[in-house]
């Protein structure tokens, strides 16, 4: 019998099998692909906040960055810039393979192929049923880990309840020409409610993506058109990968014997969809959970509930003031968003933003406050009729 079985080999799954088996704990991990860092939607982009706190080594990452155009729906450009480089944009699937493979450094077993179709918890023990290269089998082990990515019919049959507000992603890898920022598009016709991205990963390649509730495809068959017409890329020929990206967390992130963490929890940024950084804050206090309750035979509901707190008492007013940012944003039409890049840029609003020290790349809540609490800006949403009260 192992001590935990972790569902999922990806980025999440594979640092919780890492820092346990470190712990020197008996540690299998599920894969259900044949092998790990396939490409998936995903740009990779993360700040130096992030990069720092987990170490993440310097091969990985594709290039840095430390500025990003805006284009309102009109087409209006904002710049915005600062000094010193503010993101990392990794090699994903480069990323996952190097967590795994220090998982399987430390002692955790991998099994490729292995796709979990159900738990059963008994006793002082969690029977993993699992097909593992087209064949069943049963695993036990103390406590199971939940890291499958955005899966919400599998979480909602664990009884943990339904994240039940979503998008999709949609993303290519293109050839470019002349790109040298990361270039974000808004716009109900380009991604209604939400945004588009071009993010250059090397001098002749970019990943091209997009967010949308409806027919993520079209709208990114659309925008490569657009940007095959002005020049930036060689071609609008290519393979497009989707994702499901959770905009709220799931109700309940852990349960007997079992704990669930990264976006199969919903501990995304509800502002960009980035899930890397949350999601490895969080995995982080699970595995402090999860050595407690190894350790003192604690794995009840209420011996793993440090976590379920945990990571709400970090996270949780940054994702519900993120969210009510996203669902306002969403009922902008094209030409209040306009309006509202006119004011940021007539009143000065970016570059005061920009210069202050106490805003984050990955703790948008303050940005947002103060935004929205900017006197122009809070009077012109006055005459939308749009008031902005987050938490009522």
């Amino acid at each position: 019998m192992y001590d935990v079985t972790v569902i999922g080999g990806g980025l999440m799954g594979s640092y919780v099998a890492y820092k346990l088996a470190e712990m020197d704990y008996g540690v299998v991990v599920l894969e259900r692909h044949e092998q790990l860092g396939e490409r998936g939607c995903c740009t990779g982009i993360v700040s130096q906040e992030c990069m720092g706190s987990f170490t993440i080594d310097k091969s990985v990452v594709l290039r840095e960055a430390n500025s990003a155009r805006l284009f309102s729906p009109s087409g209006r450009l904002l710049r915005l810039w600062r000094k010193e480089t503010q993101a990392s944009i990794l090699d994903r699937p480069a990323l996952d393979r190097m967590m795994a493979a220090q998982a399987r450094k430390e002692g955790a077993e991998y099994r490729f192929g292995c796709l979990a179709t159900g738990l059963e918890v008994g006793g002082n023990s969690v029977n993993v049923k699992a097909t593992c290269q087209g064949e069943g089998i049963n695993l036990e082990s103390r406590v199971v880990v939940i890291a499958t990515g955005f899966n919400p019919k599998f979480t909602e049959g664990l009884g943990l309840g339904k994240i039940d507000d979503f998008t999709v992603g949609a993303q290519a890898e293109v050839e470019v020409s002349g790109v040298d920022e990361i270039e974000v598009y808004l716009g109900r016709k380009i991604a209604p409610g939400f945004f588009a991205w071009l993010v250059p990963i090397s001098s002749r390649r970019a990943l091209v993506g997009l967010l949308t509730r409806h027919n993520p495809g079209l709208y990114l068959k659309k925008l490569l058109l657009s940007l095959l017409s002005q020049g930036k890329i060689a071609s609008a020929e290519v393979e497009p990968v989707y994702g499901g990206v959770p905009l709220k967390p799931l109700p309940k992130t852990c349960g007997e014997r079992l704990v669930v963490v990264g976006d199969a929890a919903g501990q995304v940024k509800p502002t960009t969809g980035g899930g890397i950084y949350f999601g490895l804050l969080s995995a982080e206090i699970a595995v402090a959970t999860l050595h407690r309750g190894l350790t003192n035979d604690t794995l009840s509901v209420r011996g793993l509930a440090d976590y379920e707190r945990g990571w709400r008492w970090k996270l949780g007013r940054e994702l519900g003031i993120d969210y009510y940012a996203r669902k306002f944003y969403e009922r902008l039409s094209d030409q209040r968003v306009d309006r509202i890049f006119d004011i940021i840029q007539s009143h000065g609003i970016d570059e005061s933003l920009l210069k202050a020290e106490d805003l984050s790349f990955d703790w948008h809540s303050r940005a947002i406050l103060r935004l929205m609490g900017h006197r122009a800006v809070s009077k012109a949403l006055e005459v939308m009729k749009m008031p902005f009260r987050p938490g009522k």
